[in-house]
């Protein structure tokens, strides 16, 4: 069975966007997250940041009691049912742009 997942964007999201430095952190938010991991749930950072700017935001969330089951791929536990797809799977996806899509049902 999966768990709970919820992936979670950095810039604009977990902070103020400031790319390339790392804005305001949004506590209410690493709070919630951080609840949220208590609980059981699984967390993965969704971020396009890449090599030393990936490690400063993993760092900078760390720092703040936010730590992360994996980091821009799926968790162990949804790739042995699904395969290894580039596409994180997640619950929940916090993400700064964002957009619901409401289908119509037919």
């Amino acid at each position: 069975m999966i768990p709970k997942i919820i992936a979670v964007d950095f810039d604009g999201t977990l902070c103020s966007d400031r790319w390339p430095a790392i804005g305001e952190a949004n506590y209410p938010l690493i709070c919630h997250l951080i609840e949220e991991k208590a609980a059981g749930t699984k967390l993965i950072l969704w971020t396009c940041r890449t090599n030393e700017r990936l490690k400063e935001a993993v760092a900078w969330c760390n720092t703040r009691g936010l730590f992360f089951d994996t980091i821009n791929r799926n968790l162990p536990e949804v790739i042995e049912i699904y395969g290894d797809s580039i596409k994180v799977f997640a619950h929940q996806y916090f993400d700064d742009k964002a957009v619901w899509v409401k289908m119509e049902e037919t």
